[in-house]
């Protein structure tokens, strides 16, 4: 019968025992624009930039921090 020459780590034992499953990530509808986000993340549609339902930023503006 065949036997490790060597230990094999616990981490090593672990990641072949683990049963999680990638999963596909929530998505939100945005309540104005009515496009598909993650949620807690601005998203472009339409040219402008959309947070939390309001309009953040549109195409062709400056940036002022």
């Amino acid at each position: 019968m065949a036997h490790p020459k060597r230990r094999q780590s616990s981490t090593r034992r672990d990641k072949r025992r683990t049963h999680y499953k990638i999963e596909a990530p929530q998505l939100a509808i945005d309540k104005t624009s009515g496009e598909a986000h993650l949620y807690h993340r601005a998203h472009w549609s339409d040219g402008k930039l959309y947070y939390k339902g309001k309009v953040v930023l549109e195409k062709g503006q400056e940036v002022i921090e």
